[in-house]
């Protein structure tokens, strides 16, 4: 006979293993599931799926909606993508978003304006919320008068009818600014003597003044009132906030102009808030003519290649090196190109890696000449240096640039003066420029950007829709087919592209099992839409680790529960004894 016990401990031992078996069942659920969707992986293929698992801010699976239902649990969050396109995150090359974040809640944002008339009627927004005396600031890209229907800034007049009681300040780019005259009136400017070194009051055909200043307008810019550390703190995430709505959630920033390490602070602690959407590899520029070297020296002693974590690290050194050889146009003088050599060989020497702003091919000789000097003791190619820009760049310097391993950062410059490269140098040459199909044969590392934001738009869409159709601002066409990418390259550039830049390319910038879970899904259809709808793209909803970061449309209900859940997080932690 039996013993009794002997059956309690089969079916103890049965309900033990059902429990353990639904337990892994559950652990290997995923988080978030997107079905019945159109997933370009950008993996090698380019292959296209229906459906996508996210576990732990991961990519636990890609594939059908059957495969994808069976990692499907009961507390699964499923998102049903009713036949909408979903890309890999979208990645900027080259940015300048720590000192576009700085001022973006204080400025008023012309980017996506449609007219003038829009533009200042977003200015009037802006003075009805603001008090009376407060700055109304902005500065956007001669491009942006380009994509007005009226083709011109705004005359002193209108800008005073839009806000009569505040100073405004409207700036393009570096080269221009228009102002209201309480604006005058405020920095106390009556002469050109009352004017930053290189810089001129506008006068019209009979000699009265326009409102406007020509010149460099750095100097005179920074007159202006600054924002306070919380504003900069909250501008930072409101414009990272707007990337997202445009599919991003990445940035390579290179440094550049007016930064010092004063200004990271704002990013550095939305980062250490956990608040950051955006991931962010971030370069050291130099900070002042003359004492370059030692300051590389002093302030990145304790600042490793790569320190940081998924959402911000270190990357290098760009885009100035040292003051002399940015934007140069001409031949360095042997002194400039030895103090730069030894500035570039150390960072070589550390690991660090560069990236270098450089305009055009007919003096780029200087710097590789540099590069390859540096090569034959520290080897450069797995430090991803980099090029920006050199739009004209020949197949003889791609060569170069392939035999060393470095990289090419394109950004959509002509989009902003391809009109003036054509009267400059000849619609034959401006047709090929930038050579995007030549450096693929060639087998250039290509990255896709912007160069934003006081030069260039920030948005992806309208970088994508030019790099397909070579079309200015204005909506000339300048480029010709044959340096045209296809739209699965474009997007490859401006995704695992821009990832190669910060050495990522194995954890995003495609959307294949085990990368962090950055996506974006579309208003449009990137792939058969016609391209002159590209620039009109839009997310409808953005995921950086798994998390939304934006949603709207059909998707809004999914933000707005996210923020009650961080609320009632926060209200949690307040009352915490």
């Amino acid at each position: 006979m039996k013993s009794p016990s002997a059956g309690v401990l089969r079916l103890a031992l049965l309900l033990s293993l059902v429990l353990a078996s639904s337990a892994l069942l559950r652990s290997q659920s995923a988080d978030t599931v997107l079905l019945n969707g159109k997933i370009l992986t950008v993996d090698s293929q380019f292959s296209v799926r229906q459906a996508l698992a996210i576990r732990e801010g991961r990519i636990a699976a890609v594939g059908s909606n059957a495969e994808i239902k069976k990692l499907q649990g009961p507390k699964s969050q499923v998102i049903d993508l009713q036949g909408r396109t979903v890309i890999p995150g979208l990645i900027d090359n080259h940015m300048h978003a720590v000192r576009a974040a700085l001022t973006f809640s204080t400025e008023v944002n012309w980017i996506g304006a449609s007219s003038l008339a829009d533009g200042l009627a977003r200015i009037h927004e802006a003075a009805e919320k603001a008090k009376p005396g407060t700055w109304l600031i902005v500065v956007t890209p001669p491009a942006t008068l380009d994509t007005f229907k009226e083709k011109r800034r705004p005359t002193q007049a209108e800008l005073v009818a839009a806000a009569p009681n505040n100073p405004v300040y409207v700036q393009l780019a570096y080269g221009s600014a228009i102002m209201t005259p309480l604006a005058f009136q405020t920095l106390n400017i009556k002469t050109d003597s009352d004017l930053p070194a290189s810089t001129k009051l506008d006068k019209d055909a009979n000699g009265n003044l326009t409102g406007g200043i020509t010149g460099n307008m750095i100097a005179l810019f920074d007159r202006l009132p600054k924002p306070t550390f919380d504003e900069e703190v909250e501008g930072t995430k409101e414009f990272f906030r707007e990337l997202n709505r445009l599919g991003l959630t990445g940035v390579v920033d290179p440094g550049g102009n007016n930064l010092v390490p004063e200004d990271y602070q704002a990013l550095f602690k939305v980062w250490r808030d956990g608040q950051m959407t955006i991931r962010m590899a971030y370069s050291a520029s130099a900070l002042a003519p003359d004492t370059e070297f030692q300051d590389f020296k002093n302030y990145l002693t304790l600042l490793p290649m790569g320190l940081g974590d998924n959402m911000l690290h270190f990357n290098g050194l760009g885009e100035k090196i040292t003051w002399a050889m940015q934007g140069i146009t001409g031949q360095a003088t042997p002194e400039e190109l030895q103090k730069y050599y030894d500035i570039v060989r150390w960072a070589a020497q550390r690991g660090l890696t560069v990236t270098m702003h450089w305009d055009s091919d007919k003096n780029v000789e200087q710097l590789l000449t540099t590069w390859e000097r540096v090569n034959k003791e520290f080897p450069l190619a797995n430090l991803r240096w980099t090029i920006a820009h050199i739009n004209d760049a020949s197949p003889a310097t791609f060569q170069r640039m392939k035999a060393l391993g470095v990289g090419w950062t394109m950004q959509d410059e002509m989009y902003n003066s391809g009109d003036e490269a054509v009267k400059r140098r000849g619609a034959n040459v401006a047709s090929r420029m930038p050579p995007a199909n030549t450096a693929k044969k060639i087998g250039i590392h290509i990255s896709l950007g912007t160069d934003a934001h006081r030069v260039s738009t920030y948005n992806p869409f309208t970088v994508l829709q030019w790099a397909l159709d070579g079309k200015t601002a204005s909506g000339a066409p300048v480029r010709g087919p044959e340096e045209a990418p296809s739209r699965e390259d474009a997007l490859r550039y401006y995704t695992m592209g821009s990832a190669w830049v910060s050495f990522d390319e194995g954890k995003r910038g495609s959307l294949e099992t085990g990368k962090l879970a950055d996506l974006a899904v579309l208003s449009q259809d990137y792939m058969t839409e016609p391209v002159e709808r590209i620039g009109q793209d839009v997310s409808l909803l953005t995921m950086v680790g798994g998390k939304i970061v934006y949603a709207a449309g059909p998707y809004a209900h999914l933000e707005q529960k996210l923020q009650r859940q961080s609320a009632n997080e926060r209200l949690s932690s307040a009352n915490l004894p």
